[in-house]
């Protein structure tokens, strides 16, 4: 690391958070948060005739004659599409596509920030899945990968799964993938902290959305058989007869022990919590955990309980918040995973270069792993780089590439 990075990293560790008023708030994004910059010098006639016409129609001639030379000649080999219905925006639910732009710009300028990537905010006023679908595959020669971004469980599984096996290119939903790679990487450090294998956590899982689903499936392909996970009517078991497909494939793959009921039996000796729905847990379930606890209360902007409750009884907590220790934000891994993604020519982003870039985002610390530093900030420019690297080698490893 250089002189600067170190300077960068100790003032983000060590800077106390301010209060920002909604002033400040709108004022940033006053007109967007995006603009379009020239790659190329457009000063001279001379300049506009390469540009543009009569110039461009021998590249348009040539792309037309071998389409592959589209990468080389035109900047969608290095564009994300960042793709929405505004039917699961943060926190504040359906708000449609229109309230939803400066979600997508935000991303957009997070790709560009921390990858060096280009990508174009997509916002759809549908909620119809053959629609989308449809749209996002008729602009495929617009852009080399696609993020999808905000849509609503159960329809994003089945939106996802078409997309990628519509498309030749990366494709992944943040909500789910971004946010399991992270957590992997948290409970990794968390679990390397105490000195502990991840085999052997009893993990519960609160939430069946998007992102319980896929935080579920990444930590039973790192190892962890034991996972319970529930939803809004308690935990989700093979007896349960109200249960759709997704989580009737959960129930299948998962909850070993055969626990039945809600939370405050799920949580009982149990490792492990991770909190990913609008919900709250009771502080007497936190307290009815094992020793050596391990709390990620994600739920933003109120975690499912308050951090400074559940520390009472865990050693290790966790949340989405920027005011305190191990924020698991999903800027750790999805400009990383693109990049490495698309440095690689992969056309797809797989489950082995998911759990790449959750080792990576981890490997960043090093020595300065701690109980209050499970996973790095996510201002610390070392991350994008190292998941990038790592993406792209799983792609390569795995024949993707």
């Amino acid at each position: 690391m250089t002189a600067v990075e170190n300077t960068a990293a100790a003032t983000t560790a060590s800077a106390e958070p301010t209060a920002i008023t909604d002033e400040e708030i709108f004022a940033g994004h006053l007109g967007g948060k995006l603009s379009v910059q020239l790659a190329a010098p457009l000063e001279t006639q001379r300049d506009l005739s390469i540009a543009y016409t009569p110039g461009v129609a021998q590249v348009s001639r040539a792309i037309a004659a071998d389409p592959t030379l589209a990468k080389r000649y035109t900047w969608t080999d290095r564009l994300v599409a960042v793709v929405s219905d505004g039917s699961a925006v943060l926190g504040l639910g359906d708000i449609g596509p229109r309230a939803s732009l400066p979600v997508m710009e935000g991303k957009a300028a997070l790709f560009k920030k921390f990858a060096g990537l280009d990508s174009i905010p997509i916002v759809l006023d549908t909620h119809d899945s053959d629609e989308i679908v449809e749209t996002i595959v008729r602009l495929r020669h617009s852009f080399g990968a696609v993020n999808l971004e905000d849509i609503s469980a159960p329809r994003c599984f089945e939106i996802e799964r078409r997309v990628i096996d519509a498309l030749d290119c990366p494709v992944m939903h943040d909500d789910q993938h971004g946010t399991a790679i992270v957590v992997l990487a948290a409970l990794t450090g968390a679990a390397r902290v105490q000195g502990r294998a991840l085999s052997g956590l009893r993990v519960v899982v609160s939430g069946a959305g998007a992102a319980g689903v896929a935080c579920t499936n990444i930590l039973l392909a790192a190892g962890i058989s034991d996972v319970v996970v529930l939803d809004s009517k308690g935990v989700i078991s093979a007896g349960r007869s109200d249960l759709g497909d997704v989580k009737a494939d959960l129930a299948a793959r998962t909850n070993p022990r055969g626990v039945s009921g809600g939370p405050g039996d799920a949580l009982a000796e149990a490792d492990v919590f991770l909190g990913l729905s609008a919900g709250t847990v009771d502080e007497s379930y936190i307290a009815s955990m094992a020793s050596q606890a391990i709390v990620f209360a994600l739920s933003n902007p109120d975690p499912e309980i308050h951090p400074e409750v559940a520390g009472k009884y865990a050693a290790i907590v966790a949340t989405g918040r920027s005011d305190f220790p191990n924020q698991i934000n999903n800027v750790l891994a999805f400009p990383g995973v693109f990049k490495g993604a698309l440095d690689a020519g992969a056309r797809r982003i797989t489950e082995g270069m998911k759990l790449a870039a959750a080792e990576a985002i981890l490997s960043v610390l090093g020595d300065e792993l701690a109980a209050d530093k499970i996973v790095p900030s996510p201002l610390d420019p070392r991350v994008a780089p190292a998941v990038a690297d790592a993406v792209a080698a799983a792609a390569r490893a795995e024949g993707v590439a």
